[in-house]
């Protein structure tokens, strides 16, 4: 079963889904697609790693997102993957997309939609669990970049995809779960 947990920064979206990898009863296995390229993000990272207990597994995932699920994905395994904002980040600016937008341009890069598209096409045949976490982005206001806004409208057409491709979707804010598409 594959669950979406949605929800805006600092809403208690990955410890909602830590919880529900720790009360599944099968083994942990974390897919971090955050790159430490910065301090403040060092600092974020440590922070989730402290977090997790230290008999779960870890496969860092910055860009092949499907490989690394359909390589771990087991019946007796619960994947936890945090998140998928900053693994579409990453696509964004590895591929064209994100100098493609600050020309003013359409977004047409085959890394992002080979990737996120391949996404998916995996989920449906997982086994085991899964659990994704996702940044909501939809509620500010609009971005005034033209690289803020397409990485916005992408950001937002994956959730959308992905939710559709879960069987339980669930929004987190202020640390309270608000069950969308219960499984």
């Amino acid at each position: 079963m594959a669950e979406l947990i949605l929800g805006g920064a600092r809403s208690g979206k990955s410890a909602l889904a830590e919880s529900r990898a720790r009360d599944s009863g099968l083994r942990v296995i974390y897919l971090a697609t955050a790159e430490a390229r910065d301090q403040e993000m060092a600092r974020r990272i440590a922070h989730h790693r402290a977090r997790r207990p230290a008999d779960w597994g870890l496969a860092e995932a910055p860009l092949y997102l499907a490989a690394a699920l359909s390589r771990h994905a087991a019946a007796d395994a619960c994947l936890l993957v945090d998140c998928l904002t900053l693994w579409l980040s990453n696509l964004f600016f590895a591929g064209a997309a994100g100098r493609q937008a600050g020309l003013g341009l359409a977004v047409d890069c085959p890394l992002l939609t080979g990737e996120t598209q391949g996404l998916l096409d995996a989920l449906p045949a997982l086994p085991g669990r899964i659990l994704l976490v996702s940044n909501e982005l939809g509620w500010g206001v609009v971005p005034m970049h033209p690289v803020s806004r397409a990485f916005a409208d992408q950001q937002g057409r994956l959730n959308q995809r992905v939710a559709a491709a879960c069987e339980r979707v669930t929004l987190v804010a202020a640390g309270l779960p608000l069950e969308l598409k219960p499984g």
